[in-house]
């Protein structure tokens, strides 16, 4: 397809999310992902052998998400507007940096105009860790700390595979993070059945994740903090999801991090930044628009992009 198409698609989709969200009376294609792991999860995750049903139902979930999609519009090629119109829907999906944005600024909001008890609850709907013995500061850095990490795998990740592989790419990626965000814990049920689409994951996210600390990095005019970002994202237990979360430590001068409860299992988190201050309400605003304008950026930059190539 050419590259007016593709960036008709990219400019649709992105405006479509800016737009409209994910928007609860339509059906979601990460709910019905969801679905398909949870019922071979069901199906496969027990004894004997665990992590190799785990490496099958991961690279035939993943295949198949790749190959659905690619297989649709290559019938629909030869007619490019209804090809646009299933890629840029098919994108859309797969983007979340409207309701990023809206989780983020509820919790905030709740926390200030509810209380604690009431803003733990908010967290508890876009973060896998236990929220009931947070205090007011952990639930800001936590939720800061979600909205970084998401940027990278929820609106930026997404855009990269589609400027390199297409909706299929799209999707295949969307069905490795959905494995992992799943089944890619350490405990006993998750340990070998969720760790080759964990490994995985890391590798999807690898590139992208760097990129997404730099954008935010060259949106708020602090690019001197790169060797900041590198330095700190290394003591995250993950190897990608430190990177935008050193970058906005840095941006706003604060620090992530603290013991916190997974799945009823308590994990030391390493702080990454160096200042150890408290997180004022108002500083949401920042945070959201320095998500915005790095969404912005990419999708620009993934314009010029698909016009210099194509």
């Amino acid at each position: 397809m050419t590259a007016l198409v593709n960036i008709i698609i990219l400019l649709t989709a992105f405006t479509l999310d800016t737009w409209l969200g994910d928007p609860r009376w339509l059906p979601h294609l990460i709910v019905g992902y969801g679905k398909l792991i949870g019922l071979s999860e069901k199906l496969l995750n027990s004894p004997p052998y665990r992590f190799f049903k785990g490496m099958f139902v991961t690279i035939l979930l993943v295949a198949a998400s790749f190959a659905i999609p690619y297989y649709l519009l290559y019938l629909l090629e030869p007619y490019w507007p209804a090809y646009a119109a299933c890629s840029a829907i098919g994108l859309f999906y797969c983007i979340a940096n409207r309701t990023l944005i809206l989780e983020g600024r509820a919790v905030f909001d709740t926390l200030k105009n509810k209380g604690l008890e009431a803003g733990r609850q908010q967290l508890s709907w876009i973060v896998s860790r236990n929220t009931s013995g947070l205090d007011s500061q952990q639930i800001r850095t936590a939720t800061l700390e979600t909205m970084a990490e998401n940027l990278s795998d929820g609106v930026i990740t997404p855009l990269f595979y589609f400027l390199f592989f297409g909706l299929p790419g799209v999707m295949a990626y969307k069905m490795i993070n959905t494995l992992d965000s799943m089944t890619g814990y350490k405990s006993d049920r998750y340990k070998q059945f969720g760790k080759f689409a964990a490994k995985l994951d890391d590798l999807a996210n690898f590139v992208p994740a760097r990129l997404t600390a730099m954008v935010m990095l060259v949106v708020s005019s602090r690019l001197q903090g790169l060797s900041f970002v590198f330095r700190e994202a290394k003591k995250h237990a993950s190897p990608n999801a430190g990177y935008p979360e050193a970058a906005l430590a840095y941006i706003l001068s604060c620090r992530f991090g603290d013991p916190g409860v997974y799945h009823g299992k308590r994990y030391e988190k390493p702080y990454i930044g160096l200042q150890g201050r408290n997180i004022a309400h108002e500083e949401i605003s920042r945070v959201i628009r320095i998500n915005f304008v790095s969404s912005v950026l990419f999708v620009l930059m993934g314009c010029l992009f698909l016009w210099t190539v194509q």
